[in-house]
């Protein structure tokens, strides 16, 4: 599947183009300086979770219908704190750990590897899974993969697009 990310001002725009030719299209609000499926597929892809975020878009799922089939599958919330189902695991794995790289960049990406392991855990507790393996290594090439795509994004005008493959 190809997946192209543009730029705009209030919203970027994805594109996804599958084997067979089909097409999904969608908008999302800006939620930081860079997209934040854009730091998705960094970290699904890096720790090897098929069954997350873009997994499930591969498999079919619209984007905009996969906070739906988590919060009916047991997403926990404030107040819907429960075992969320086995078929939302990875994807909440991934929710977690996306918003630790996430707040990792604001912050500069400066912090010790064990102190973002040590959150990263804390995190994925809070949704009731469990931490994916994570090690120094794993945490460095994410970190370096975000990076580097943060520098040309922040740096790009609007209309620009990133284009990447989900396999």
């Amino acid at each position: 599947m190809e997946i192209t990310i543009t730029k705009g001002q209030a919203e970027d725009r994805i594109v996804m183009v599958f084997a067979d030719g089909r097409r999904m299209e969608t908008t999302f609000a800006k939620k930081g300086p860079i997209p934040h499926d854009a730091v998705h597929l960094f970290v699904e892809r890096g720790l090897g979770l098929k069954d997350a975020f873009w997994g499930m878009v591969k498999g079919g799922r619209h984007p905009e219908e996969i906070a739906g089939i988590a919060k009916a599958a047991g997403h926990a919330s404030a107040s819907r704190n429960t075992v969320p189902d086995a078929s939302i695991i990875e994807l909440l794995q991934a929710e977690r750990l996306v918003e630790c790289f996430e707040a990792d960049l604001w912050g500069g990406g400066s912090g010790s590897v064990e102190d973002f392991i040590a959150l990263a855990e804390v995190a994925c507790t809070s949704s009731h899974v469990t931490l994916p393996a994570l090690d120094a290594q794993r945490v460095a090439a994410i970190r370096d993969e975000i990076g580097m795509f943060a520098r040309e994004w922040m740096a790009a005008p609007r209309g620009h697009s990133a284009r990447f493959e989900w396999e």
